[in-house]
């Protein structure tokens, strides 16, 4: 009889997506490298990046759970930010360098409404060029650091809603309701062109990303607690709190098997979406599926579990 070798994710101890709350000056790369010493495993990513500026929920997926990061990081937005009228720099926050001051006009909270109110919806935005969107092949921040120009194209994203919290000369606070791609730092120095003083942004708070919000994430310490207690699967989410926008397929051991080896299995109704996840009676998700109309069958795009036969 063959012996299976594991498969690489079979090799590590943990699966699942951690909520973390990022520290302020660290980057997403820093708390990744930080979570894989803490669990002392190499299968470890995050699900949309955040800049050292900013702090709130950071998603880092372990274990099988990094092959479920698109759907993550394809979840709405919440951001509360902090910007500081009167400036502008080269990466358009407080840790880049400045560009120009100028005299903040007088603005009513009325003006800055109807400001706010023009980027509500479905716009184009342009990136920073400090930041990790590509262009050639090389993320645009590199290029920028070594003084290279950067010309980055417009691109579409959606705001459903900005809600002003507060604004007192130069300060201004505000909460934005976004399309995953959207960048606040973008947001707040196009306002401040439209000012015609300019704007930073000073603080930013990730609030909620999908269905994970702020208020349920831990810290890294809290995360080293559970690791030194050997309780970390009660701080990790599974894999199937990604997958809320697929149809859900109850699946037998026999469909399980079928999977394992890339093999389709049947449905005959048509499903309400063309991608779906096989979940076994005990909960664990077995693989993402694609709907092939045409032969009425779910067949395996990604598979989680292996074939335990011969």
């Amino acid at each position: 009889m063959a012996t299976r070798r594991p498969s690489p994710d079979e090799s590590e101890r943990c699966h699942g997506i951690l909520n973390l709350d990022k520290p302020r000056d660290w980057t997403s790369h820093d708390v990744v490298a930080k979570v894989r010493r803490i669990l002392g495993q190499r299968s470890v990513g995050h699900a949309g990046t955040l800049d050292p500026l900013a702090t709130g929920v950071l998603l880092v997926c372990v274990g099988r759970a990094t092959r479920v990061a698109e759907y993550l990081m394809a979840g709405q937005k919440v951001y509360r930010a902090v910007a500081r009228l009167g400036a502008t720099t080269t990466t358009y926050d407080s840790q880049g360098e400045l560009i120009a001051e100028a005299r903040i006009p007088k603005l009513s909270r009325q003006d800055v409404l109807a400001a706010l109110a023009r980027y509500v919806g479905d716009i184009q935005q342009t990136p920073p060029a400090y930041s990790a969107v590509k262009q050639d092949g090389v993320p645009a921040y590199r290029k920028a650091r070594k003084g290279e120009t950067v010309e980055l194209a417009p691109r579409p994203v959606t705001i459903h809603r900005i809600d002003l919290l507060s604004w007192s000369a130069p300060h201004l606070t505000i909460e934005v309701t976004c399309s995953p791609g959207t960048y606040i730092r973008s947001l707040v120095h196009d306002l401040g062109q439209d000012f015609g003083c300019g704007a930073i942004l000073i603080q930013l708070t990730r609030l909620r990303s999908g269905q994970f919000s702020l208020e349920d994430a831990i810290d890294l310490d809290d995360l080293a607690a559970a690791a030194q207690s050997g309780q970390v699967e009660r701080v990790l989410q599974p894999l199937e709190a990604a997958l809320g926008d697929l149809e859900r397929v109850d699946v037998d051991a026999e469909a399980v098997g079928r999977l394992a080896v890339g093999q389709p299995i049947a449905c005959p109704t048509p499903p309400t979406t063309s991608a779906g996840y096989a979940r076994t009676s005990d909960g664990v998700v077995a693989a993402i599926l694609t709907y092939d109309g045409g032969r009425q069958q779910w067949r395996p795009n990604k598979v989680f579990v292996a074939d335990d036969r011969g």
